[in-house]
C-alpha cells in the first residue's frame, strides 16, 4: 500500500460517522460539492460588504473634512444602481440553476434492472426494513453492498419522520400515505450513523439508524442467512412456549412460529443485531431482559408495553429470544 493511500485510510478512520463534510456516497457527494459552492458565494459576499463598510467607515469618520465641509456625496449614479441590480440577479440564477442542477440528479438517478430496492418503514419509535425480492425483513439495521446502488422506498405508518444518514445522502421525510424515493450509492465499506430528523413523538431523538456498508461477499452471506429459518438452540424450549401463549405474538414476527405480529421489529434473527431499541443500548442478553420487563425504563414514551412476566418467565424468554440467530 503507498503513503498516500495509507494516510487516506488513517484520515477516513478519524471521520465521525455522521460528518457531513465527509461524504462517501454519490448523492452526499453532489449535496456536499453544491454547499462549498454556496458557502464561497456567500462568503465572497460578506467579504466584500464587510470591506466596504470598512472603507467607509475609514474613510467618512467624520462628518467634516478640515476645511469645514460636508463630505461630498454621490447622487443618481446609473452605473452603480444597475450594478446593485445586475449582480444580486446574477448570483441567485447562478445558485438557483446550481440546485436545480444537485436536485434532478439526485433525485432522477438510474434506475438499473437487478438494482437493491429496499422498502424503508417507519414506526414511532424504530425501522423497519424489507429486502425486495429477497425474502429478507429486518430492523433498525440496515445493511448494503458497497459500491452499487441502493434505492429506498420511504413508507410511515403512523407519523412524519426523515431519514438521514448524513454521510449517505440528504434528508427525505417518511410522510403517511404519501411515498417517497431516494438512493444512495456508498463507496466505502464501514458502519455510519443517523436518525429520524423530523420530531415525531417523545422517543423521536433516540429513533436511530445504523447502517452497515459491506463488501458484496459479506453482504451476500449476510442476506442469505437472513433469508433463512430462524436458528434456535432448543425450539421447544420453555421460553418459547411463554412467548408463543402471551401477547408477544400480536406485535413480533419469528419466521417458522404461530408469532406473525407485524406492530413490532420482527426478532426471526435477533441475536445477529448489534443493538436493540432502534440502537440505544446494545444487544447483549442483560439488556434484553431489561428491555422485556419494563421497556420504558430504557426508552421512556416506547409503545411496547410491559408484560408482567415473573422472574422466572422473564429469564427463560430472555434465554429464548437470546438464541435467536
Amino acid at each position: 500500500m503507498s503513503m498516500g493511500a495509507a494516510l487516506g485510510q488513517a484520515t477516513q478512520a478519524h471521520w465521525s460517522p455522521t460528518n457531513i463534510f465527509a461524504p462517501v456516497s454519490t448523492p452526499a457527494q453532489s449535496i456536499f460539492e453544491l454547499s462549498l459552492l454556496v458557502l464561497a458565494v456567500v462568503g465572497a459576499i460578506f467579504v466584500i460588504v464587510s470591506g466596504l463598510l470598512a472603507y467607509a467607515s475609514v474613510k467618512f469618520r467624520k462628518r467634516k473634512d478640515d476645511d469645514g465641509r460636508e463630505p461630498a456625496q454621490v447622487y443618481g449614479s446609473s452605473q452603480v444602481e444597475l450594478a446593485w441590480t445586475i449582480t444580486p440577479i446574477v448570483i441567485v440564477l447562478v445558485l438557483f440553476l446550481a440546485t436545480a442542477r444537485v436536485l434532478f440528479s439526485v433525485q432522477d438517478a438510474p434506475h438499473s434492472p437487478g438494482s437493491l430496492e429496499v422498502t424503508v418503514i417507519g414506526h414511532q419509535f424504530w425501522w423497519e426494513y424489507r429486502y425486495s425480492g429477497l425474502n429478507v425483513v429486518t430492523a433498525n439495521e440496515l445493511h448494503l453492498p458497497v459500491g452499487e446502488p441502493t434505492f429506498l422506498t420511504l413508507l410511515s405508518v403512523d407519523t412524519d419522520h426523515s431519514f438521514w444518514v448524513p454521510r449517505l445522502a440528504g434528508k427525505t421525510d417518511l410522510i403517511p400515505n404519501h411515498p417517497n424515493k431516494m438512493w444512495v450509492e456508498p463507496r466505502e465499506t464501514g458502519l455510519y450513523l443517523g436518525q429520524c430528523a423530523q420530531y415525531c413523538g417523545t422517543q423521536h431523538a433516540k429513533m436511530l439508524l445504523r447502517i452497515y456498508v459491506e463488501s458484496r461477499e459479506d453482504f451476500d452471506r449476510w442476506i442469505h442467512e437472513q433469508a433463512a429459518a430462524a436458528r434456535t438452540d432448543d425450539p421447544s424450549s420453555e421460553g418459547r412456549r411463554i412467548f408463543e401463549r402471551t401477547a408477544c405474538i400480536n406485535c413480533h414476527t419469528v419466521a417458522g412460529t404461530p408469532a406473525n405480529g407485524r406492530f413490532g421489529p420482527d426478532l426471526t434473527h435477533l441475536m445477529s443485531r448489534e443493538t436493540i431499541g432502534s440502537g440505544i443500548a446494545p444487544n447483549t442478553p442483560e439488556n434484553l431482559r431489561a428491555w422485556i420487563q419494563r421497556p420504558d425504563a430504557l426508552k421512556p414514551g416506547s409503545l411496547m408495553p410491559p408484560m408482567g412476566l415473573t422472574d422466572q418467565q422473564l429469564d427463560a424468554v430472555t434465554a429464548y429470544l437470546a438464541s435467536l440467530r
